[in-house]
């Protein structure tokens, strides 16, 4: 083994000697190269999969834990400004195990946990702070559980409660968040935030809660409900506008095509909540009545009229009666009346009307003239009508227009675009140039080093074959080198037969008893 590694060795050391001083440089750098190329290849199939251990740590729970991991020699990567890090997939639940039964993380905040170490001689007010304190800790959490939130810290303020005291203080919240890079909170996650304060904290009204950034930007500051609702109703304003712009704008794209038109729709919504109350009165004449009285009055006069005269009787109430009877010179009366109340039925309606009715809609459209063609801008403006529902005589207006539009932008941003995307094609072109030539640099290295091989392989086998016939010829050892060195062999013979030779020392080295024997036998040949 050693013989063989020895021999490739000097094979080797006599091919790279042969070389020109560029073929020399070319060899090492393709060398170079490859064993480069064969580390980091190396070095990637072996670096491990690392996943995340513990996130949006306080910085001495993460130096705690870097502790740990060095003494325990656990591999580890800092990530997200020291606040994350990142173990080996394979080891995060085994890691995390170990940690939590050295206590770590310390710094999170306990909440209700502090509640559990009340004893009978805990006084009253520190009863009342450990109250405070866990309430203020369970609410970081929660609000530490918001995707845009980093870290929170929460602080109450409870006013003592005094005897007969008719003017108590209110309760009253301050919030500080921080949230992580590139991350904001928007009006409604600062709400979001305040009413879950409020609704956490006994008497305490969301007006009275705070809420500012890591910045000491204020979010919401207390009294802020009128500014939050007029936000509120902005946003509300907007997100109607973009609904309707949209559906306008798709109706026009399939029309016009992408980038011939744009809208613009400005709406007036009433926020304003109206609650109407109507009372219908009513009787139901197939119904019970209440009550029902009937009264009957009789009159009779004494003597006949004068004169056989025919005429009626005055009735007590004033009223000329004709219906009389008359007997023996008499006249009689008779009356009768009826009353009846029904009962009167009620109906009540009441109707509340929900803020954000459309008041009106204000639309302007404007088309590319360019790509109008036949189509008239009163069809547009009916279809546009059509499709909002505009009404006029609510105070709708739809106005469309044709003017040309400006490309300038358009075109420059396509020539950008284009012009980026050739230049990448042509890094990525180089790249693969450069890539591509160096493998066929280091391929042509080794097929030149190869066929040199091969050569030099192929002279030392005939120089080989040489010797070997001489030998066979019973030639004396002075008589081997000498056709070598006649003038009929060329310039290249010397290489052959220093060829020869180390390959001759080689044999030896490698069959000495063949080697020996062979020799034997040809000196009993010569002595023959």
């Amino acid at each position: 083994m050693r013989q063989a590694l020895t021999g490739g060795l000097q094979n080797l050391q006599r091919t790279f000697g042969s070389f020109t001083a560029g073929q020399k440089v070319v060899a090492v750098i393709g060398s170079l190269a490859l064993v480069l190329a064969g580390v980091m290849v190396f070095r990637w199939a072996s670096t491990p999969s690392y996943a995340p251990l513990f996130t949006n740590l306080a910085p001495a729970d993460a130096s705690a834990v870097v502790e740990q991991l060095d003494a325990s020699g656990t591999p580890y990567e800092l990530t997200d400004g020291g606040n994350t890090i990142m173990v080996p997939r394979d080891s995060v639940y085994d890691t995390r195990i170990q940690l939590s039964g050295e206590g770590l993380p310390s710094q999170s905040t306990d909440g209700y946990s502090l509640l559990d170490g009340q004893s009978l001689s805990t006084s009253q007010f520190q009863e009342q702070t450990s109250y405070k304190r866990a309430i203020e800790g369970e609410l970081e959490k929660t609000i530490e559980a918001l995707d845009p939130v980093q870290t929170a810290v929460v602080h109450v303020a409870l006013p003592q409660e005094e005897l007969f005291e008719s003017d108590t203080k209110p309760v009253t919240a301050s919030v500080l968040v921080a949230t992580g890079p590139g991350n904001t909170l928007d009006s409604g996650q600062v709400q979001a935030v305040v009413h879950l304060v409020a609704s956490s904290v006994e008497g305490l009204d969301p007006k009275q809660v705070t809420v500012t950034d890591s910045t000491g930007q204020v979010l919401s500051a207390a009294g802020d409900d009128a500014a939050t609702l007029g936000d509120a109703r902005a946003q509300q304003v907007e997100s109607f506008e973009q609904d309707m712009q949209s559906s306008v704008q798709q109706v026009l794209d399939r029309v016009l095509g992408p980038g011939n038109s744009a809208v613009q729709i400005t709406a007036d919504l009433n926020f304003d909540k109206t609650t109407t109350q109507t009372t219908r009165y009513f009787s139901d004449p197939s119904s019970t009545p209440l009550r029902d009285s009937t009264s009957t009055e009789t009159y009779t006069t004494p003597g006949g009229t004068a004169g056989g005269t025919a005429g009626g009787v005055v009735g007590p109430d004033g009223q000329l009666s004709t219906d009389t009877t008359s007997t023996d010179g008499g006249t009689s009366y008779e009356k009768e009346s009826r009353t009846s109340d029904n009962a009167v039925n009620t109906e009540v309606e009441q109707r509340e009307a929900a803020p954000g009715n459309v008041e009106s809609l204000h639309v302007g459209v404007v088309l590319d003239t360019q790509a109008l063609g036949e189509i008239q801008t009163t069809d547009v403006q009916d279809l546009v009508s059509s499709a909002l529902g505009v009404d006029e005589q609510r105070g709708d207006t739809v106005e469309v227009t044709s003017m040309p539009f400006d490309r300038t932008a358009e075109e420059d941003a396509a020539a950008e675009l284009a012009a980026a995307e050739k230049a990448d094609s042509r890094a990525e072109m180089i790249s693969m140039g450069k890539t591509g030539g160096l493998v066929l640099l280091v391929l042509l290295v080794l097929l030149a080093a190869w066929r040199q091989s091969k050569r030099r392989m192929k002279a030392r086998e005939q120089a080989t074959s040489y010797v070997v016939e001489q030998l066979r010829r019973n030639e004396p050892p002075a008589a081997v080198a000498s056709p070598l060195a006649t003038p009929a062999l060329d310039a290249g013979h010397a290489e052959l037969r220093m060829a020869a030779r180390d390959e001759i020392a080689a044999l030896v080295e490698r069959q000495p008893e063949e080697v020996a024997q062979l020799l034997r036998g040809w000196l009993v040949e010569a002595e023959r």
